[in-house]
């Protein structure tokens, strides 16, 4: 099990310069059959391009990184984006929770959902959105009190190329 040293934000900066550990928790995500927009075979220079991505929406005030690091280095992360249009001012979607499979089990996802509920209160937000293909992260939500909103069959593909349902969940802040 992981030692959990802590849950925070992460700034710009900070992301661009943990490029590499951020790359490597999506990659193993990916990898280990996670839907969450990429396919196999991904590239490590995806993976970084994507994080130099959201390192630069960070910048912009876009959305916001939190991430979970233990004593080997950040283990998972989940962002909410606040990039909304001008008549949603009060809603953000919460994107990409992931967490390093030798890392899972040890309540790290729990506690990124409750960093980034507690960052969009923060902020003023007052609905959240997000969805998922995963039965497991499911039940994680439902847990913290998600409501399910409803399942899109068919909606995008496991990273091997299979078809996945996936189901939309949101939360009253």
């Amino acid at each position: 099990m992981t030692k959990l040293v802590s849950v925070r934000l992460l700034g710009a900066d900070e992301a661009k310069g943990r490029i590499g550990q951020l790359a490597e928790v999506l990659l193993d995500c990916v990898e280990g059959g996670a839907s969450v927009s990429f396919m196999l075979p991904m590239s490590r220079e995806k993976a970084q391009r994507f994080w130099a991505q959201v390192a630069d929406s960070v910048a912009r005030g876009e959305r916001t990184l939190i991430a979970a690091e233990d004593d080997q280095g950040i283990v998972g992360t989940v962002q909410l984006i606040t990039d909304m249009p001008e008549n949603q001012p009060h809603r953000a979607d919460i994107a990409k929770l992931l967490v390093h499979r030798r890392a899972r089990g040890a309540g790290i996802g729990r506690q990124l959902m409750e960093a980034v509920e507690a960052a969009a209160r923060g902020q003023g937000r007052s609905v959240l959105v997000l969805d998922t293909a995963s039965a497991t992260a499911e039940r994680l939500y439902e847990r913290l009190g998600w409501q399910r909103a409803g399942v899109v069959p068919d909606y995008a593909f496991m990273p091997d190329g299979a078809l996945c349902a996936t189901t939309f969940f949101y939360k009253r802040l």
